[in-house]
């Protein structure tokens, strides 16, 4: 039976202090350290290494599924007409040109005004503000002519623009527009890093195809609402924004495979989990090649149709993030592992440490897979 309090968000509050968020990574990248939760079984609670381990503890034909996302440089400067300056976070495109901005400060931003896009060395850029988006309080923004996807974009950005690190990392560097990818980030749009996958380095993915592990890419672009803290104590109803998902024939035909040979499909981060999850939820459990977008609460009671394992970061309180990892692993549990990392200085959050969840770890009850292993 379901423990109640795993509906109410003020069961996963958890203290913090602030010397336990990162503010630099930890280089090389495959260094950062990992928790290694043990198999449900108790026959051992948890394990300290580093995310180089992770290579001894996948198998041979096991498939790693990353995210192929790209982070923006989508914090952009601008001049108001009355000289002051504002700040715009680019979300997503609302088509015809014009992007969902968040604006500070927003309320001196207003409809019809024209702001000018400014940055060193480059000449000043005319946009004009559209209209108020209601749903979030951010502005929507007309961009000049052939800018109307993210390919298109981007090189706009990389010219005017600052990576939008969160807003928990005070420490800004210009190696961040590097060290805040993944090494195999390709497809441009999101807002925020994948972070599961900033910890693997060349070195460890060549180790991990040379053990004969395999490798697949979903694209899911990381909005702010992935790591915006929950607001309504009740989780029984709760909604998530929408997230636009990329899902391609090739991985498909990868995890098939990985099950055909008794692999193991691992998901790196909560985004790759999100995509492959919320695809099987629209397809009745089945994984199908998909373009569009998903909308899926993951949350204890929750039964996993393709994710069998996960590497993954240490997330924020109150966040749909701890809800998805406690449907894993359960909530109790995964709390006394947050406060054991705590206590052993362990780094939180975006450029903060691992943690890894091997399928032994997973609770039975949260695997439809298990159930057919066991038909």
């Amino acid at each position: 039976m379901q423990d109640p309090d795993d509906r109410r968000l003020s069961s996963y509050a958890f203290d913090l202090p602030d010397a336990c968020i990162a503010q630099s990574p930890v280089e090389p990248r495959h260094a950062a350290r990992m928790l290694m939760v043990g198999a449900q079984d108790g026959s051992e609670t948890c394990r300290h290494g580093e995310v180089w381990d992770l290579a001894d503890a996948l198998r041979p034909g096991d498939l790693l599924v990353v995210n192929d996302t790209r982070v923006l440089r989508a914090r952009l400067q601008v001049q108001r007409p009355s000289g002051g300056v504002a700040e715009l976070l680019v979300l997503e495109p609302r088509g015809d040109d014009v992007w969902l901005c968040l604006a500070r400060p927003a309320r001196r931003l207003r409809p019809g005004q024209q702001v000018l896009l400014q940055a060193p060395q480059q000449p000043a850029l005319a946009l004009t503000v559209v209209a108020e988006d209601p749903a979030t309080g951010g502005r929507l923004v007309r961009f000049p002519p052939g800018h109307a996807d993210a390919n298109s974009l981007e090189p706009l950005l990389e010219r005017y623009g600052e990576v939008p690190l969160p807003p928990y990392i005070h420490r800004h560097d210009p190696a961040d527009s590097e060290r805040y990818q993944t090494r195999f980030a390709s497809r441009p749009g999101a807002v925020a890093a994948p972070t599961a996958g900033l910890h693997l380095s060349d070195a460890l993915l060549s180790r991990l195809q040379e053990r004969g592990v395999e490798r697949a890419s979903v694209t899911l672009h990381v909005g702010l609402g992935t790591f915006r803290p929950l607001e309504h104590e009740d989780l029984s109803s709760l909604q998530l924004h929408q997230e636009w998902v990329e899902l391609r024939p090739e991985l498909v035909a990868a995890v098939e495979a990985c099950r055909r040979r008794g692999g193991r499909v691992i998901a790196v981060g909560t985004t790759s989990v999100r995509s492959l999850e919320g695809v099987a939820a629209l397809h009745g459990g089945q994984l199908q090649p998909y373009c569009g977008p998903v909308e899926l609460v993951i949350q204890p009671g929750f039964r996993f149709a393709v994710v069998q394992g996960l590497l993954t970061n240490f997330h924020l309180p109150r966040s749909s993030l701890l809800l998805l990892v406690s449907a894993l692993i359960g909530r109790h549990r995964l709390l006394q592992f947050y406060g054991l990392a705590r206590d052993a200085g362990y780094r939180f959050f975006s450029y903060g440490d691992a943690m890894w969840i091997p399928p032994e770890a997973v609770l039975p009850e949260a695997s439809e897979l298990a159930d057919a292993a066991g038909d």
